[in-house]
């Protein structure tokens, strides 16, 4: 499996200091043969030999990068998954599966995951018509050579009711910690709740919120239309989240600034001097930097170098840099002379 060097997921775009990505994620199944939950072996490889030949527009004319995960070693998977290219179910499933990405790694298509088909797309910063435009195309451009299954009444059939509909997961990765640290994230999450938003953690559904970071989408799709979805998302729901975590910074800058400067300081400081880091703790510290660099506390780091690194702090980037990685003593020393030297400590 060869992935880039650098992966999409280090890059900064539009109200970054809040949205560090957008996500759009399309679920499809094949008419004709039974969810993935139900089909035999004979059957989901089948659907992968329909889906991996399938001849598509002149968009996609590069075509994917397909890797069956039955070739693929345990670090290559957790790879996959710390990109977001690929969820943990995907990644720990025995089932016969395979991934498609594309060259640029915005674009990743499971096969035989919950549903035959997960089609995502993953842009910086609040981008989500965009990565809406691309999942759209590569959908369309499927359908036209695999036939999907679909109701005249309920739309996209699925495997989850909850995705019964259009199919569609409108999503963003979001910093948070001015709503964490002045204690209103419960609060948000209640009202999150009652408007049919999941939050869930850094890696999706049954993972925690590591550094604040939280994943937010939509809950339900049936009887919702994509577009709807995209513009409740885009016009109210992502705005709003900015909004309050952007309130939240300035009245915690405003009545409590010793507090917020020591998170800053002592999380810059920890990593600069550090001989010893865990990828939890790394991630932790760093998100507090990433803070510090949007409220201008910290002006001799980038943005582009934080989103960099807490993505090579995790095991399976860092035993890709450093082999010796893999030994989990030898990973915290590689970890922390990483991010010291990268922080010039």
């Amino acid at each position: 499996m060869r992935l880039r060097e650098e992966s999409s997921a280090v890059q900064v775009g539009p109200e970054s200091d809040v949205v560090v990505s957008s996500r759009i994620r399309l679920a499809r199944n094949v008419a004709g043969f039974p969810f993935v939950g139900r089909s035999t072996d004979s059957q989901r490889n089948e659907v992968m030999h329909m889906v991996t030949s399938a001849p598509l527009g002149k968009s996609f004319a590069q075509g994917l990068a397909w890797v069956n995960m039955a070739q693929t070693s345990p670090i290559e998977r957790q790879l996959l998954v710390e990109r977001h290219l690929i969820s943990r179910h995907f990644a720990d499933s025995t089932l016969p599966r395979t991934v498609g990405v594309d060259s640029d790694e915005t674009l990743s298509v499971m096969v035989n995951e919950e549903d035959h088909l997960r089609i995502q797309t993953i842009m910086p910063g609040f981008c989500l018509p965009q990565a809406f435009e691309r999942a759209r195309q590569f959908d369309l451009s499927l359908e036209n050579a695999v036939d999907f299954a679909f109701s005249s009444r309920w739309g996209y059939l699925t495997a989850c009711p909850t995705n019964v509909g259009c199919g569609v997961r409108v999503g963003v990765m979001l910093h948070l910690p001015g709503l964490r640290y002045t204690g209103e994230m419960e609060r948000v999450k209640r009202a999150a709740k009652d408007m049919h938003l999941a939050m869930r953690g850094f890696y999706g559904e049954g993972t925690e919120a590591v550094g604040n970071l939280y994943q937010v989408s939509n809950q339900l799709t049936l009887g919702f239309g994509e577009d709807d979805l995209l513009r409740s998302f885009t016009e109210q729901t992502v705005p709003q989240l900015v909004d309050y975590e952007r309130s939240a910074r300035r009245m915690l800058a405003e009545s409590n600034r010793p507090l917020l400067e020591d998170k800053v300081h002592r999380a810059t400081a920890t990593l600069r001097a550090a001989r010893l880091l865990g990828s939890e703790e790394a991630t932790k510290l760093l998100a507090n930097v990433r803070l510090g660099i949007c409220m201008q506390m910290i002006r001799d780091v980038s943005l582009e170098l934080v989103q960099r690194l807490l993505l090579q702090v995790q095991p399976a980037h860092l035993a890709r840099i450093d082999s010796a990685a893999t030994d989990e003593d030898k990973g915290r020393i590689a970890r922390a002379t990483l991010v010291r030297r990268a922080l010039g400590g």
